[in-house]
């Protein structure tokens, strides 16, 4: 399950204070291109419709950027440069440190809260591609990305008044799923991590997208996972590293594919999601929206290097 926990920070939350923050190699990594990624507020629509195929794929070739957070998301802010934070990411477990994934945001990205106004007995997930958040004035104030989680202060009919970085607001009840902070949310099958994954054929690859206006393919994967109770690890290698480990003949809907170079036996470079009937949905590459593809007498076939299973069973009563 993922359950709301804040025991590993310390007594002040830096909380992710726009839509998506983006976490970039180094404070130099950002181009004067990025501006309506690095800024606050963003426009992560504007900024990803702007960015043509060669600007795309440069956030991957030349190592720009590592991972996104969405908007409430916490972070352990470790070392301050000019107007940048060096973060670690709880909520991405990763190899590279064992505290969560690390990287470089824009400062002004985030905002220090007091840790006790950041905790609650229940949390809202967002449900939703995206949803507005709303003034008490039912004024909208920002779009937020699916599986966005903030802190319920007062549920409604019609509307679920949150704790924001911006304070006290509200998000519409139809958008949200509304989770104890003590069982976390619920567990879901292996068709279900399918069909989580599968609501965004089409959207656009992007290299270290984590959220509904972009998803790379290890991003896919875990946003699929934490939408059914189950945190897994932010990449691709890491991902493979952990789970149980599952037969080529065995798989079944939602477990993981992984992919390697030299048909197999090289770097680890991609990962899917098994869809059934030996087919895979997965965001595949720049330039290219996420799919669901036959491994059969594919690239794929040929560098299957593994497979894993996160979700679990339903339990007989």
């Amino acid at each position: 399950m993922i359950n709301q926990t804040f025991d590993q920070f310390p007594e002040d939350l830096w909380i992710t204070a726009v839509q998506v923050a983006t976490v970039w190699t180094e404070p130099s990594s950002a181009r004067r291109i990025d501006k309506d990624g690095t800024a606050n507020p963003t426009d992560i629509d504007s900024w990803i419709a702007h960015l043509d195929y060669a600007a795309s794929l440069a956030l991957c070739n030349e190592n720009r950027v590592q991972t996104q957070i969405l908007y409430g998301e916490p972070v352990l802010v470790t070392e301050v440069k000019e107007d940048w934070a060096h973060v670690v990411i709880p909520s991405q477990p990763s190899s590279k440190d064992v505290r969560g994934y690390p990287g470089w945001v824009p400062i002004q990205q985030l905002k220090k809260l007091p840790k006790e106004e950041w905790i609650a007995s229940e949390y809202a997930a967002v449900i939703k591609d995206k949803t507005w958040l709303e003034t008490a004035g039912s004024e909208k104030l920002m779009k937020i990305s699916y599986l966005s989680i903030l802190p319920v202060k007062e549920t409604g009919t019609s509307r679920i008044k949150v704790g924001t970085p911006h304070g006290d607001n509200f998000l519409p009840a139809e958008d949200v799923y509304i989770f104890s902070a003590e069982e976390g949310m619920k567990n879901g099958s292996g068709m279900d991590i399918v069909k989580a994954g599968e609501a965004y054929l089409s959207l656009d690859y992007f290299w270290g997208g984590m959220s509904s206006f972009g998803y790379d393919c290890s991003g896919l994967a875990y946003a699929a996972h934490k939408a059914n109770g189950y945190q897994i690890a932010r990449d691709a290698g890491d991902q493979a590293a952990s789970g149980k480990e599952v037969e080529f003949n065995q798989l079944e809907p939602g477990d993981l594919l992984f992919f390697a170079y030299e048909e197999g036996r090289g770097r680890l470079h991609h990962v899917g999601i098994y869809y059934g009937n030996g087919k895979m949905l997965h965001s595949p590459q720049t330039g290219k929206g996420i799919e669901i593809t036959r491994l059969t007498g594919t690239k794929y076939e040929k560098e299957l290097c593994a497979a894993r299973r996160y979700w679990q069973e339903a339990k007989e009563n």
